[in-house]
């Protein structure tokens, strides 16, 4: 299941994303008791740390190869503060876009958050994929971007056929697209175009990895194949300091032979599994995360037929146990979730693997989807025929707001993951605020405070107490 405006329940905790990273507005003040000396550095002259310590740069991992991973690597390779020699690598048990990031639907709408703190995220994101994908600016040369119009879409009660659902719309005429010309209830305009888009994630993955590697591996970013299994630090009184990430090649005949990345600093990008990291930091934090595994699918495009680019959200439908959400794609072809039927992967079993390499679709809600979108669109009903069938998991803490900061207790360790149904749209913003908490030592772009990585953690205090809206009134126990 998937996006829906604003105050929605599970479903609002939807598609994709994928990684660990980093605290917020105030990252010194999770430093200040274990990360004093880091406290009093300004950001270059903890650069200059790290080159004293290995002779260059400083060796960066991110750990997950998904849009929010590679996000975090873009913008850790684009900014200034990046420390000349520094080797920044992704590690990824699978493939590039292996999971959500690419079979994930890639809608954004800037203009859709719930006025909560997670606002940010659309607005900056929006914004910036646009900057990145649109026009003569268009940086990265994605093909797939573009906004579109959005229609809210009631099902229809007769039986499918062929029906003018412009003649019968004249007011919303111009953005009904030619597909729909099937069974459908009450329309009703939830964007013009102006603040709601798409992109197809795996293209953005891919792009981004383009782009770094332009003027070759050697000063651009490495992707390793391999699964994490833990993290490797020096104890400096309380403070672990990170030095390295354990792995197990993914490539290797020998699967068990475990590996290590030499590392300063670990952002985890690992998607629904990040939780994982409980292990990783012995501890340090807790992670609480629900995989919501779900079906979607994907139509060919037509034979010389163009296809309109306006986005449904659709209502309800009992007949089939749908909600779709249908996005039409430049390339012509459609994307289809909503499809009902998903299942709730719990914690325990996302830190055993559950899904990792293989996240098989559900037939029955293949046919559902199916038949539900052909009742909507006789043309698909009478010519369409589907490309793809798949599945993937949305991560999803229990609060609906993703962990990024630092963890306690660790220099040099971050997590930026459960995004949620929004990880693909928050991706742009997400990732230049952890390159910044990264290597300015604080987030400029975004207020991290909110999503706290330790704010499950037991031992952990703050956010009881008075509150005027959602700030801390008074004493907080």
């Amino acid at each position: 299941s998937s996006i829906k405006p604003a105050n929605h329940t599970r479903r609002f905790i939807g598609l994709s994303a994928l990684l660990l990273s980093g605290s917020s507005v105030s990252a010194f003040s999770v430093y200040s008791s274990r990360r004093s000396v880091v406290h009093h550095l300004s950001p270059m002259s903890a650069a200059a740390k790290s080159d004293e310590a290995n002779g260059g740069g400083r060796n960066i991992v991110v750990v997950g190869g998904g849009i929010q991973g590679t996000s975090v690597a873009f913008h850790l390779h684009q900014s200034s503060y990046l420390p000349e020699g520094s080797i920044i690598t992704i590690l990824e048990s699978q493939k590039l876009a292996s999971a959500a990031s690419g079979k994930g639907g890639g809608f954004m709408a800037r203009s859709w958050g719930d006025g909560s703190v997670t606002q940010q995220l659309h607005e900056l994101a929006f914004d910036m994929y646009e900057k990145y994908c649109d026009g003569d600016d268009n940086m990265l040369g994605v093909t797939s971007y573009r906004k579109l119009p959005v229609l809210s879409v009631a099902p229809g009660q007769k039986a499918s056929g062929k029906v003018d659902v412009r003649g019968n719309n004249p007011s919303l005429a111009r953005v009904i697209p030619n597909w729909l010309d099937g069974s459908v209830g009450r329309l009703s305009p939830l964007g013009f175009g102006d603040d709601t888009a798409q992109i197809t994630p795996k293209e953005f993955v891919e792009k981004m990895v383009e782009y770094m590697n332009k003027d070759g591996e050697d000063s651009g970013v490495k992707v390793v194949l391999g699964k994490c299994t833990g993290i490797e630090y020096e104890l400096n009184d309380d403070v672990k300091v990170v030095t390295g990430v354990k792995y197990t090649p993914s490539s290797d005949g020998n699967s068990n032979e475990e590996k290590v990345l030499k590392a300063d600093d670990v952002i985890v990008s690992a998607g629904p599994w990040s939780c994982q990291g409980e292990q990783w930091f012995e501890g340090a934090v807790q992670l609480p995360m629900e995989g919501v595994k779900s079906t979607s699918i994907v139509w060919k495009p037509p034979k010389d037929e163009d296809v309109d680019a306006t986005a449904l959200f659709c209502g309800e439908d009992y007949r089939f146990g749908t909600h779709l959400e249908v996005y039409p794609r430049p390339d012509g072809s459609i994307y289809i979730c909503g499809i009902g039927g998903s299942d709730y992967i719990t914690t325990q079993e996302l830190q055993s693997d559950a899904f990792l390499t293989n996240c098989p679709p559900k037939e029955d809600r293949m046919e559902a989807a199916k038949t539900a979108f052909q009742t909507m669109s006789d043309t698909y009903a009478t010519k369409g025929e589907l490309m793809t069938v798949q599945a993937c998991m949305r991560p999803c803490p229990p609060d609906a707001k993703p962990y990024m900061g630092s963890i306690p207790g660790y220099e040099g360790a971050y997590i930026n993951a459960g995004h949620n149904c929004w990880g693909i749209a928050w991706a742009p913003a997400c990732g230049k605020g952890m390159a910044e908490l990264v290597l300015e030592g604080q987030c400029h772009c975004l207020d991290l405070t909110p999503f706290n990585p330790a704010r499950f953690t037991k031992g952990s205090r703050g956010g009881r107490g008075r509150k005027k809206g959602n700030m801390n009134v008074g004493e907080q126990w």
